[in-house]
C-alpha cells in the first residue's frame, strides 16, 4: 500500500458549485461563495496520463457535466524532464543548464538539447496514438526546444566578446529552461482531456515570447481573467515568467509557489497536491510497510518542520500564503484515489499530544567553532558566522550553542562546507573548527507537550546501542531533533518509530481527516 511513499521519504535532500466566472482582484481573500479549488500534480504523477485522468480529473466515475469543473489544475512537467532540462536533483548529472553554464565546448549542451528532444517526442508518442496529434505535439514543443537553442547560441557568442560575462546571464537561462518542461506536460494534457469531450484550457504562465515583465501575482491575473470556470477546466503551467525570476527565488520548488498563488488570488476552497505517496509516519522502507501510518491531519507548522529537513510536503513559503488566507491544504495519493489524504490546516492540533512523524535527513555536516574568547561575546561570533554561511548559501538545519562553541549542522555538499570553514577560520584565527558528517533524526508532531516522551525517545536509542552526539527541543514542542552517526541514521529512525508511534493503535490513518 505505501511503495510510493517511500518514494517521498527516499528523497531525503527530506498534503465545493460557486460563481460561474472568475474574476479577480489583487491580493483578494478567500470568497466563502466561491467552491472551486485548485490542484497541483506531481511529476511522477504525470508521467501516467491514465491515473492523471481517471483517478483525478474523472475521479469516483463523476459525469463529465458534473461535479467535473469549478477546479484549477497545475501541473509540473513530466518525471525526469527537470532534470534534464537543468540538473539531477539528486545526483547532481548536469541537465542542458548547467553544461551550457559550465562546459567549454557547446556541442555537450547542443547534444544534450537534441537528447531532451529525443526523450519529450518519446513522451508524446506514448501519449498520442492519432498521428495527426502526434504531429502536433511534436512541433508544439520541438518550436520552444528551437527558440531556447537558438538563444543559447546567441547569447555564448555574444559573451565571447570580452564586454559580456556569462555569468550574469545565467538566471535568465535557467528560468527559460525550465519553463519548457511544464509547458509540455501542460499543453499535452490539455489536448488529451479534449479527446476525452472535456472542455479543457491551456492557460500558459511562461511568458513565452511575451516580452512584458510581470509579477507572479500580475501573470496569474492576466491569464485567469477570462477564464470561465463553470464550463472550462484550466491546465495551468507550474512555471510562471517573472520579472524577478520564480527559480531564482524559489529553485525547484517554483511550481508550489505558482500553485498556492493561484489558490489565494483565486480564493479556493481548498488547495490539493496529488503526489505518487501518502504522508507517512515513516519511510516505509525503513520501519515496514505495515508499521508506516498515513497522516490524516496535521498543520502548517509540522510542514515546515518536514521542509527544514529537505522533505517539503509543500515550499514553506508556498506554505504561507495558503495559512494566511486560511486556506486548507489537501495533500493526496494519486494511486489510491479513495483515500482522503493528509489535511493541513493552521490552526489544527491533535486531541491529545502525540508524536505523528519520524523523519531525518542524512549527510549533514556538523560545523563546530570553539573559540575560548566567544564567552562573553557570543553574539558577535554568531552574527559573523551566520553571514559567512549566508555567503555560501549554507542549508542550516538546525544549531546549538554553548558558552565557548556554536555548532552549526549544514545540509550542503562537503565543497561547499570546505569553503564556510575557511572563512570562519580567517576571520577566527585562533577558532578550532571541527567537521564530522552526522545525520539528524526528528520526532515531529502538532502537539508533543507531554511530560516523559523526550524520556522515552532517548531511551529508545540507547536501548538500540545508539549513541546521541546532541539533543534540541524547542519550547513549542514541535519536533525534538537527535543528531546521530551518520552510519545509526536508519536505525535510529526505526527505533524511535517503534517507541513514539507504532506503540499506538492509529488504525487506517494518524489523525484521521
Amino acid at each position: 500500500m505505501y511503495n510510493k511513499a517511500a518514494e517521498f521519504w527516499g528523497t531525503s535532500r527530506a498534503y465545493f458549485a460557486g460563481t460561474s466566472h472568475l474574476k479577480l482582484e489583487y491580493g483578494q481573500r478567500k470568497d466563502p461563495m466561491k467552491a472551486h479549488t485548485v490542484e497541483k500534480i506531481g511529476g511522477t504523477s504525470m508521467s501516467d496520463y491514465r491515473a492523471v485522468r481517471d483517478n483525478i480529473i474523472l475521479k469516483n466515475g463523476r459525469a463529465k457535466t458534473e461535479g467535473l469543473y469549478q477546479r484549477v489544475f497545475v501541473v509540473s512537467a513530466y518525471g525526469g524532464i527537470t532534470d534534464m532540462l537543468l540538473e539531477h536533483k539528486k545526483s547532481g548529472r548536469p541537465g542542458v543548464f548547467a553544461l551550457f553554464a559550465g562546459a567549454d565546448d557547446d556541442r555537450e549542451w547542443s547534444d544534450a538539447v537534441e537528447g531532451l528532444r529525443t526523450r519529450m517526442e518519446e513522451i508524446n508518442a506514448e501519449l498520442f496514438t492519432d498521428q495527426v496529434m502526434l504531429a502536433k505535439a511534436n512541433r508544439f514543443i520541438g518550436e520552444r526546444l528551437d527558440d531556447a537553442a537558438n538563444c543559447l547560441g546567441d547569447l555564448e557568442r555574444v559573451c565571447q566578446h570580452g564586454h559580456f560575462a556569462l555569468e550574469g546571464h545565467l538566471d535568465v537561462v535557467s528560468e527559460m529552461l525550465a519553463s519548457l518542461g511544464e509547458a509540455h506536460s501542460a499543453w499535452n494534457t490539455v489536448q488529451l482531456l479534449k479527446q476525452e469531450g472535456i472542455n479543457a484550457r491551456f492557460v500558459d504562465l511562461t511568458g513565452w515570447r511575451d516580452g512584458e515583465h510581470k509579477t507572479l501575482d500580475q501573470r496569474i491575473e492576466s491569464a485567469f481573467s477570462g477564464v470561465d470556470m463553470s464550463s472550462e477546466l484550466p491546465i495551468a503551467t507550474g512555471y510562471a515568467h517573472t520579472a524577478d525570476g520564480l527559480m531564482k527565488t524559489f529553485a525547484r520548488g517554483y511550481s508550489e509557489m505558482t500553485f498556492s498563488r493561484i489558490a489565494v488570488l483565486t480564493g479556493a476552497s481548498e488547495a490539493i497536491i496529488h503526489k505518487e505517496y501518502h504522508l507517512s509516519s515513516a519511510d516505509p522502507r525503513l520501519v515496514g510497510e505495515e508499521q508506516a501510518v498515513p497522516i490524516g491531519r496535521t498543520n502548517y507548522d509540522v510542514a515546515d518542520q518536514l521542509a527544514n529537513l529537505g522533505m517539503e510536503a509543500i515550499h514553506p513559503r508556498a506554505a504561507k500564503g495558503l495559512r494566511q488566507q486560511e486556506i486548507p491544504l489537501r495533500v493526496m495519493n494519486t494511486f489510491e484515489p479513495e483515500h482522503r489524504g493528509t489535511l493541513v490546516t493552521g490552526d489544527y492540533v491533535s486531541e491529545t499530544p502525540r508524536v505523528e512523524i519520524i523523519a531525518g535527513r542524512k549527510s549533514i555536516y556538523a560545523v563546530e567553532c570553539f573559540d575560548q574568547d566567544m564567552m562573553g561575546s557570543m553574539t558577535g561570533y554568531d552574527r559573523a558566522i551566520n553571514e559567512i554561511i549566508a555567503r555560501f548559501k549554507g542549508i542550516v538545519v538546525t544549531k546549538d550553542t554553548n558558552a565557548n562553541t556554536i555548532t552549526h549542522y549544514l545540509g550542503n555538499n562537503l565543497k561547499t562546507v570546505k569553503r564556510i570553514k575557511s572563512a570562519i577560520n580567517e576571520r577566527f584565527p585562533d577558532c578550532d573548527i571541527q567537521v564530522r558528517k552526522v545525520a539528524v533524526v526528528s520526532a515531529i508532531g502538532s502537539d508533543m507537550k507531554t511530560s516523559g516522551m523526550l524520556s522515552r525517545a532517548v531511551g529508545s536509542l540507547a536501548e538500540s546501542d545508539i549513541s546521541i552526539l546532541a539533543v534540541h527541543q524547542s519550547m513549542r514542542q514541535v519536533d525534538m531533533q537527535f543528531v546521530v552517526d551518520e552510519s545509526d541514521y536508519e536505525s535510529a529512525v526505526k527505533s524511535l518509530h517503534e517507541a513514539l508511534v507504532e506503540v499506538h493503535d492509529h488504525g487506517d490513518a494518524i489523525c484521521a481527516a
